[in-house]
Order: C-alpha cells, then sequence, then structure tokens
C-alpha cells in the first residue's frame, strides 16, 4: 500500500511538474512573439510617419526587413508556439504544408534583407559618394528588394510540391509513427533541397555579409586611426579648424563604436541562425538521426533573430531613436529633430545609423594634407626669395 500511495504521489508531482513548465514556456513564447511584433511593427510606423527617415535608401531595405520579420511573429511564431506547447497538429496535412511553406518563405526573406543591407552599408561606407550614388540607384534598390521576395518563393514553392519529400518517404513515416501523436506537422527535406536550400538562404547571404562587414569593419579602424594621427600631430591649422581637437576625438570613438556595432550584428546573426542551418545540411547524411527537440531549439532560436532585427538595425539608429521617442510620447516636441545643430554633425550621421561618415572623414584627411602641403610649398618659395636677394 505504501508502495502504490508513494508511485501515486510520484506520477501527481510529475504531472504537476509537466503542466507548470508548459504555463512557463506558453508565457516564455508569448513575450517572445509580442516583443518581436511590436519591435518590427515600431519601425514600420516610424518611417511611415517620419519624412527624413524616408529620404534615405537603406531604411527601405530597414522597413521591409521589419515587415518580414512582423508577419514572422504574427505567422509563423503562433502556430510553431500552439505545436510545442500542445504537443499536436491540429490543422491538417494541407494547412502542415502552408504553415511550413510561409516559415521557409519569410525566414529567407529576412534573412536575405540583411544581406541587402550589409551590401549597403558597404557602398555607403566603402565606396566614394559618386560610386555609391551610381551603384545603388532607386531602381538598383527596388529590385534588390523585389530579389529578397522573389529568391525565397522559389525555396519554398517546392514545399508546396512535395519536392523536398522525394527519397524519404520511409522516413517521414517512421518519424510520424515514432511521434506520441499521430497528427503531426512533419517537416523534412532530402539531400538536394537541403543542401540547395540552405545555400541559397543562408551560407551565400552569410559569406557576402562577412566580406562586406570585414571591408567596412576595416574601413572604420583605418580612418579612426589616420584620424588620431592627424589629431595627434596637430597637422589641421588651429585658424582653419577650431573644434578640430573635439571633432577628432568625438569621431575616434564613433568609429570605433560603429565597428563593435557591426560585429555585434554578425555575431548574433550567425549565432541564431547558424545552428539551424548547419543541423539542416547533415541531418540527411545522418539518417534524420537528430533530436526533434534539438530542431525545435535551433529552430526557435532562429525566430528570436527576427525579435532582434528592429534593435540590431533600427534602434541604434539615433533618427529611428528620435522616431520612436515622438511616436511613444505622443508628438513630444522635446524629441523633434532639432534644426539648429550643426552641419558637421548633420553631415557626420551615417546613412545606415550605425557609425558616421567615413566619407567626410577621408575628404577631412585629404583637405589637411592639401592644406600641409601647401604650407611647405609657401615655405620653400620664401625661402628661395631669401636666397634669391
Amino acid at each position: 500500500m505504501a508502495t502504490s500511495s508513494d508511485s501515486a504521489d510520484n506520477s501527481v508531482d510529475e504531472g504537476v511538474s509537466k503542466h507548470t513548465s508548459k504555463i512557463t514556456l506558453s508565457i516564455v513564447l508569448v513575450i517572445v512573439i509580442i516583443l518581436s511584433a511590436l519591435g518590427n511593427l515600431l519601425v514600420m510606423v516610424a518611417l511611415s510617419k517620419d519624412r527624413q527617415l524616408r529620404k534615405k535608401k537603406t531604411n527601405f531595405f530597414i522597413v521591409s526587413l521589419a515587415f518580414a520579420d512582423l508577419l514572422v511573429a504574427l505567422v509563423v511564431m503562433p502556430l510553431a508556439a500552439i505545436e510545442l506547447t500542445t504537443g499536436q497538429w491540429k490543422y491538417g496535412e494541407t494547412f502542415c504544408l502552408v504553415r511550413t511553406s510561409l516559415d521557409v518563405l519569410l525566414t529567407s526573406a529576412s534573412i536575405l534583407h540583411l544581406c541587402c543591407i550589409a551590401l549597403d552599408r558597404y557602398y555607403a561606407i566603402c565606396c566614394q559618394p559618386l560610386v555609391y550614388n551610381n551603384k545603388m540607384t532607386p531602381v538598383r534598390v527596388s529590385l534588390m528588394l523585389v530579389g529578397c521576395w522573389v529568391i525565397p518563393i522559389f525555396i519554398s514553392f517546392p514545399i508546396m510540391q512535395s519536392w523536398n519529400t522525394i527519397g524519404i518517404e520511409s522516413f517521414i513515416e517512421q518519424r510520424k509513427f515514432n511521434s506520441s501523436h499521430n497528427t503531426t506537422c512533419v517537416f523534412m527535406v532530402n539531400r538536394p533541397y537541403a543542401l540547395v536550400c540552405s545555400a541559397v538562404a543562408f551560407y551565400v547571404p552569410l559569406v557576402l555579409m562577412v566580406l562586406a562587414y570585414h571591408r567596412i569593419y576595416r574601413t572604420a579602424m583605418g580612418h579612426a586611426r589616420r584620424i588620431g594621427s592627424l589629431h595627434r600631430a596637430g597637422s589641421a591649422p588651429s585658424s582653419t579648424y577650431p573644434n578640430h581637437n573635439q571633432q577628432g576625438s568625438s569621431r575616434i570613438k564613433n568609429e570605433t563604436k560603429a565597428a563593435k556595432t557591426l560585429a555585434v550584428i554578425m555575431g548574433c546573426f550567425c549565432l541564431c541562425w547558424a545552428p539551424f542551418f548547419i543541423t539542416n545540411m547533415v541531418d540527411p547524411f545522418i539518417n534524420y538521426s537528430v533530436p526533434w527537440q534539438m530542431w525545435t531549439a535551433w529552430l526557435w532560436l532562429g525566430y528570436i533573430n527576427s525579435g532582434l532585427n528592429p534593435f540590431l538595425y533600427a534602434f541604434l539608429n539615433r533618427a529611428f531613436r528620435r522616431a520612436f521617442l515622438m511616436i511613444l510620447c505622443c508628438g513630444n516636441e522635446h524629441y523633434a529633430p532639432q534644426e539648429g545643430f550643426s552641419p558637421s554633425r548633420r553631415q557626420s550621421e551615417s546613412a545606415n545609423g550605425t557609425s558616421i561618415s567615413l566619407r567626410l572623414s577621408f575628404l577631412q584627411i585629404r583637405r589637411f594634407s592639401d592644406n600641409s602641403n601647401r604650407f611647405l610649398s609657401s615655405e620653400q618659395e620664401s625661402q628661395e626669395s631669401v636666397g634669391a636677394s
């Protein structure tokens, strides 16, 4: 009798712990969904209300990214959360294909937007203004935005046709049979689809982002070193640049901060998506032996990236932060753009919000060198005139 009562108590305790963990998991997932939706929605509202934000080409990539991430938060995450908390899929096989196709479409679109933002920043920071204007024309920006949505369609379309399951039907039936409920939304891919989908949706954009941000990082640090050397050498005449000391030190700090921001962006992107796509490529070659718990953890880690993007690409932008405060504070004039700040500060704001204008720094470096050359040539002419007399 004592043994039976102990087992009953243990079963009750186990049931209570499972119920508590399920409630905790539901609360965490709801918080993630709400924060992701509100953050991306705030970015879209800010761009629609602020005329200054609409003047910059990069912000169109950011708002399109926010729209993709908003759809992830409103369409993909809730269905995935319901399936995770209840442990079963109640909406049929057809809607399972639709949900999986939308999942691949929207998450791939989000990643491709991040790649386009990296390329736009590369041209804006590492190239001359004329090169940037020739590369990032309104037509080219529009084509890049269209590509961010069209390319994922070609990735997700085979799912609706079940091309991703050709040759692995036995593994899918075994997965359904081993699950606790027959009504499950199983998503498995064969080797060709895993390789092509992972390459187009992650690995190619990852390589482009690494190359672009590495070049931007080197450019930012190189400009910071040049400005620091000129600042220490005092090569700029004080009469011509009275605020050179303050501007130089401030610019060095901003360039260093911009480089660190780029490292944070790349770190978050790789941390969130690399585990999923590595598993996605490895699983078909090891007979689909990856546990579903690992799949779920990596998938939600990728979903979290959609909630982080507004903070990384918009909240770090001073112009976006000002627009957010205007919206949240109901149009308080204290946060309105100031008309009286200096043109140098206005020019020093980056088109992308993560660094000040490196092109302006380069032009000032060249201006300082020209002043030094003119000063040396005038000294040489004076000495020659004195020798001739």
